[in-house]
């Protein structure tokens, strides 16, 4: 994709165009991000989480699957052990955002520094490939990317709240297919990045690591060592 606002070389610009594609962009994801959010708020009253409660972890923790998690392993009294737990477990879910960080970091580090640092606070795994697709076509707006976080950010807890209300509106997405919507997302999203098969090797090793540690060690380290097996994959092949 173009950049929405060609300019010549030097540092790369930030407007409210690319925020707008970026917008655009997150389009497809739409309709799994409510489903999801507001699967997350039916699951949260369930649990007998207050709504402000529900929101604030919505709009100030922002990240799906761990939030998912927490809600698994919530518990009405607190222990020490529990909560250390809990701590271990999503940051093991979320360690893969360390290496996405750093994967975008030479594109962002032209951004101003709040600014920088409320995209990665919005960082999740749509924007970031929503992201680096458009870079990869040779797109330099900075905006694209804080603007498919924002609007992700903006859905997901909007959704939360009729989910919250609802109780137990769309309990079980799979019964309906609906929980195929982001996997489908991020297939079709990769295609465009295919540059052969020596390019392929780090997302096969990373695949094949994360398949084989999900067989054998139970819990969510897989997406960890997935994505460090890809790194190491891919530093191994350039070097």
């Amino acid at each position: 994709m173009p950049d929405p606002t060609p300019q010549e070389a030097g540092p790369p610009p930030l407007t409210l165009a690319g925020a707008r594609t970026g917008m655009r962009l997150t389009l497809p994801l739409v309709p799994g991000v409510i489903v999801f959010g507001t699967a997350f708020g039916a699951a949260a009253a369930q649990k007998g989480l207050d709504l402000w409660l529900t929101l604030s972890l919505s709009a100030f923790v922002f990240a799906g699957a761990s939030q998912m998690v927490a809600l698994e392993l919530w518990r009405e009294v607190w222990t020490w052990p529990t909560l250390l737990y809990l701590v271990a477990v999503t940051a093991t879910i979320n360690g893969r955002m360390v290496l996405m960080g750093a994967a975008i970091a030479p594109h962002v580090k032209a951004m101003p520094r709040g600014i920088r640092l409320l995209n990665f606070f919005v960082l999740v795994d749509a924007n970031w490939l929503v992201a680096t697709r458009y870079h990869g076509e040779g797109g330099r707006d900075l905006g694209v990317i804080v603007g498919a976080g924002a609007m992700l950010w903006a859905l997901w807890l909007l959704a939360t709240i009729p989910g919250f209300l609802a109780g137990a509106l769309v309990t079980r997405p799979e019964a309906f297919g609906l929980d195929l919507v982001m996997p489908i997302f991020f297939a079709v999203m990769l295609v465009p990045l295919w540059k052969g098969l020596g390019p392929a090797i780090p997302w096969i090793a990373a695949g094949a690591v994360a398949l084989a540690t999900s067989a054998l060690v139970d819990g969510y380290a897989f997406i960890v060592v997935g994505a460090l097996a890809g790194a190491l994959a891919g530093a191994l092949r350039d070097g």
